[in-house]
């Protein structure tokens, strides 16, 4: 940062008592200390290079998800901390088998070849399955169609995610109805299989996967994911040619539960031991890619936060728990099996931070906590605002630490740049050379900076 901006933010103390003067000047150095530490020798960078590209990507119950235990144990061990140790937990077991084909039939003319990957958790085709396509862009609207319309068909929902909303998780949350419950929806109507249009801003070729669930009673049939473009295309065929079919193969399946981890690192509290700040992001990913946004940056950055605070001598005052999560992706069972052992050994959570949006620019943190406790966030914000972080307002925490709502006292969500997190969020181009080095080592600084706060003043 330019000294001026380091003088300016010292010089918004001599607006305030003596007293709290000192504690700014004191705050400030030490933020400052952080930054300085983690964009001279971060290790997020080269720490998430290895997990991608030794690795690569880590869906629950794989071969992979159990080396990366094994990496992520070790790299923390490395940091010198004062424990590190896993959580067992049983987590679901899909596999994607050989690569999904789609085929667009007209009724005349030559096939043409759809961009189509199978959602996590589907059923698979059991060979190919034809069938004529209606599409729909909402649940009211396949609930309005009348059952001859619908059965024997596949369902086609091509609701894109809304361009108008600056966050676009708030589009992405909007339009995942479809991908969660699509297939069920359109079985109850007698439908043989579900096609979803990609949850992606982008126009491109790349279909993106996801999880979606089957309701109980209700025939299982395929589901499969388009990229945007061949949902486009689809579109257009449909409207010349409302008799074409699409051919289906995918070899999915569901396999028995698996045992694997959570991993845990943490550095005990120098005055309140038994006061717990917990830091993660989730180890598994999606099986298309190496992971790399989702959710490679947020176990390499919460990591981060253990190093920083030892390489810069500031202690913790409360004990930082670093926790890699497994199975966010299609399940929470580590986010679940992590709150059920805190609430079982009766642990005092101060707060629970999470980073899962990519490990883009830092704008700030969503706090979700009673509005005293969002404030006394806030009150920090001038110390994070000259790094481009200072944006803390109320908001999401997390969905690995969702679970432990009610036992901590705060769920702090990382906030960076959303904008271009979902043109690769669960697609193949989720990788190592997406990720920034400055963008990622500034986010490890700023949720570092943020526990070292709240572990001093607690809240």
């Amino acid at each position: 940062m330019p000294r001026l901006l380091f003088g300016s933010l010292l010089a918004l103390a001599i607006t305030v008592p003596a007293a709290a003067q000192t504690t700014t000047k004191i705050d400030s150095l030490a933020v400052r200390k952080i930054y300085d530490e983690a964009l001279l020798r971060g290790q997020s960078y080269e720490n998430l290079r290895e997990l991608c590209t030794k690795i690569g990507g880590r869906l629950s119950g794989s071969p992979q998800a159990e080396q990366a235990v094994q990496w992520s144990k070790v790299a923390m061990e490395k940091l010198g901390v004062d424990r590190v140790y896993l959580q067992e937990v049983m987590v679901p077991h899909w596999v994607r088998g050989a690569k999904e084909k789609a085929e667009i039939k007209p009724a005349k003319g030559k096939g043409l070849p759809l961009a189509v990957c199978a959602l996590g958790g589907s059923v698979g085709t059991n060979g190919k399955l034809k069938a004529q396509v209606v599409e729909v862009h909402s649940m009211a609207e396949l609930a309005a169609l009348p059952a001859e319309k619908v059965k024997g068909k596949i369902v086609f929902f091509n609701r894109p995610m809304n361009p108008l909303y600056i966050e676009t998780g708030r589009a992405y949350g909007e339009a995942g109805d479809q991908r969660r419950i699509g297939a069920s929806e359109a079985a109850k109507r007698g439908a043989v299989g579900a096609l979803v249009r990609s949850l992606s801003l982008a126009h491109d070729d790349l279909p993106h996967t996801g999880a979606m669930r089957y309701e109980d009673n209700v025939a299982q049939v395929p589901a499969a994911a388009v990229s945007t473009n061949g949902a486009d295309e689809l579109s257009q065929l449909l409207k010349v040619d409302s008799d074409l079919t699409v051919e289906l193969e995918m070899a999915c399946q569901t396999l028995p539960d698996v045992k694997s981890y959570n991993v845990v690192g943490e550095i005990k509290g120098s005055k309140y031991p038994n006061e717990i700040i917990t830091v993660g992001g989730h180890l598994d990913s999606w099986d298309l890619a190496q992971g790399a946004h989702d959710d490679g940056t947020g176990c390499v950055q919460s990591m981060e936060v253990l190093r920083l605070l030892k390489a810069t001598g500031l202690r913790p005052e409360r004990t930082v728990r670093a926790v890699m999560f497994m199975n966010e992706e299609n399940g929470t069972r580590g986010g679940n099996k992590y709150a059920e052992l805190a609430k079982a050994a009766k642990e005092v959570h101060i707060a629970a931070m999470e980073s899962d949006g990519g490990g883009f620019t830092p704008r700030g943190f969503g706090i979700e906590a009673e509005p005293a406790v969002v404030r006394k966030v806030q009150q920090w914000q001038p110390l994070f605002t000259p790094y481009g972080s200072g944006d803390i307002k109320p908001g999401h925490g997390g969905t690995d630490i969702g679970p432990l709502k009610g036992q901590a006292k705060a769920l702090i969500g990382y906030d960076c740049d959303d904008q271009r997190y979902f043109d690769i969020h669960h697609a193949a181009s989720d990788t190592f050379d997406k990720v920034n080095r400055r963008e990622l080592e500034l986010g490890g600084a700023s949720m570092a900076a943020l526990i070292y706060l709240i572990s001093k003043y607690g809240l």
